[in-house]
């Protein structure tokens, strides 16, 4: 019995923790969230350069969602990935989500979007126009990295292809995540960004505390 209090003690206390420090859970972050200090040092490598142009580019190009077994599609995989719980297996029919970028709860996987945290139209201005036709199918269904999460429809379709020099999350708790993000995304996949960008990131990067 007083083991199994302290337990209900433990979890007040790191819900309490994370509330105070706007800590997401774990359901709400995507797998490989760097440190700050690694970031931060990601950042510092990346080549920095003028955006290139959109010529060629087409979704198309980055075939998604794919297969991953079991009946189940990228989308499908992290739809499961993020929510807190859920019903069906592929299609996921109902569940719990916390979209990061905006604070809102939802239940319906039809009001959810799968953001591609580097978006594949920025990723082509970035170095991804001289991939092969498999590495871009990869990068679209990254399940590796924090390059996808699921999210209000409405978030990501405000996103757009915008890099972080023109948009952010509207919920200022999900800067200094979404740069992590971001900053990783384009180390991984060797991605170079503009200095606008490199400023807007270095700014979001720097409310981390940790």
């Amino acid at each position: 019995m007083l083991k199994k209090s302290m337990l209900v003690v433990f979890a007040f206390i790191l819900s309490f923790t994370a509330f105070l420090y706007d800590l997401p859970t774990a359901s709400a972050l995507p797998p490989g969230t760097p440190s700050k200090s690694t970031a931060q040092s990601q950042l510092n490598s990346l080549t920095v350069k003028s955006e290139g142009s959109m010529s060629g580019y087409s979704r198309d190009l980055f075939s998604h969602w794919s297969s991953q077994g079991n009946g189940c599609d990228t989308r499908q995989i992290v739809l499961q990935r993020d929510a807190d719980y859920y019903s069906g297996n592929c299609p996921v029919t109902s569940g719990k989500w916390y979209s990061y970028y905006d604070g809102v709860t939802l239940y319906s996987p039809s009001d959810l979007d799968i953001d591609h945290v580097v978006p594949l139209a920025e990723a082509w201005r970035s170095g991804a126009n001289t991939w092969t036709t498999e590495q871009r199918k990869q990068f679209a269904n990254d399940l590796n990295g924090p390059q996808l999460i699921a999210v209000t429809a409405s978030s990501n379709r405000s996103k757009g292809d915008q890099d972080p020099s023109t948009w952010k999350p509207t919920r200022s708790g999900a800067h200094c995540a979404y740069a992590k993000w971001w900053i990783n995304t384009k180390y991984t996949w060797d991605l170079h960004l503009q200095s606008s960008e490199k400023t807007a990131l270095q700014g979001m990067l720097n409310s981390c505390s940790y």
